[in-house]
């Protein structure tokens, strides 16, 4: 049968090292990108995540941007809420444009990369809450929205992944706490079966620590307004439902079950009409780590195959766990890790 393919050696190797310039093109952005997620105080990093789509990460906008520039990003931020929901307005948290609402929050948002238009974003916070007498930082997952006209475009593991992989990376792979409050099945599946030693979750062994009560007290007594739930709302703590939920500025994000997201597996749509009562407006309040196998669950099944990066990412995973991270831990006397605490305590001055 005869070739389809050109018979000229010359115009094949032309094209072969055209797609070798494009891939190293793309490998020197995917190593920029990680170097500044590494190096910068406040992460402020573009990233080209998808052909014609170009992703932003902002961190604290409230603080590190100049009033224009944060007024500009609003903006933004509400043309994919007017065309989410096209009849309703959304009050709390970001959308009220103050700066010290923003001053906590980090904004991944996915941009047209030729008009400039934005598409969709996810507004993560960051919550001091107290765990076993010691202050930590919980990363909450937060708001996402996507522009109906672009739905199905493979934009979830950029808006639900990237930025807590970045957090993670850039705090030296050490477990980070993440929460996320949702009534959409494929939302509680998705953090499920992304994060680590997840509750609550229809998963076998998924179970309520002491930890995951005390992060949820914490996190339901001082920051009800990052997800806009209203101090009347109640807690069920053993089944970690927020109750009556819709109250406090979200009330226009309230689904019913027949519209909410479902998820492939079934068994998270299960436990979600089982444990919710929606037409009361109830959520589940999720809490988990980001750790290393979360991390690599996620490059190996959320970030598209065909990509390079993703490859030597996974890679770097799997070496880091089993040679590197032991001895950095280990030799890193400044900041705990596990039943090994910091030679020095600068809170009591030293010693």
């Amino acid at each position: 049968m005869a070739s389809l393919e050109s018979g000229d050696p010359a115009s094949r190797a032309k094209k072969s090292f055209a797609k070798l310039g494009a891939a190293a093109t793309r490998l020197r952005g995917q190593a920029g990108f990680w170097l500044g997620a590494l190096s910068q105080p406040t992460i402020d990093l573009t990233l080209r995540t998808s052909p014609g789509l170009r992703t932003r990460i902002i961190e604290s906008p409230g603080l590190s941007l100049a009033r224009a520039e944060l007024d500009t990003l609003v903006d933004q931020l509400r043309i994919i809420a007017a065309k989410t929901l096209p009849q309703e307005s959304l009050t709390y948290g970001i959308f009220s444009g103050e700066p010290e609402r923003l001053a906590r929050a980090i904004i991944t948002l996915i941009c047209e990369e030729e008009s400039g238009r934005p598409i969709a974003f996810n507004a993560l916070s960051v919550m001091d809450v107290t765990l076993d007498g010691r202050p930590i930082e919980v990363t909450h997952l937060g708001l996402v929205m996507v522009d109906p006209d672009v739905r199905g475009q493979g934009l979830s593991w950029v808006l639900y992944g990237l930025t807590a992989l970045v957090l993670f990376a850039r705090d030296g792979l050490r477990p980070k706490w993440i929460s996320n409050v949702t009534q959409v099945p494929s939302v509680v599946g998705m953090v499920s079966d992304t994060f680590s030693d997840v509750y609550p979750s229809p998963l076998p062994g998924a179970r309520q620590s002491f930890a995951h009560l005390q992060l949820a007290r914490g996190i339901l007594a001082r920051h009800r307004a990052v997800f806009g739930v209203g101090a009347e709302a109640g807690f069920d703590e053993a089944r970690s439902v927020i109750t009556n939920a819709y109250t406090g500025g979200s009330d226009a994000l309230k689904k019913t079950f027949e519209s909410a997201p479902k998820h492939r597996n079934e068994i998270y749509n299960d436990f979600c009409a089982r444990e919710l009562d929606y037409a009361r407006g109830d959520d589940v309040l999720q809490l988990g780590r980001i750790d290393l196998a979360g991390a690599r669950r996620y490059v190996m099944s959320e970030v598209p195959h065909g990509s390079l990066p993703a490859l030597f990412a996974a890679s770097a995973m799997l070496a880091l766990q089993r040679l590197v991270l032991p001895l950095i831990y280990w030799l890193d006397d400044t900041r705990a890790y596990g039943s090994l605490r910091p030679r020095r305590n600068d809170a009591e001055g030293g010693r």
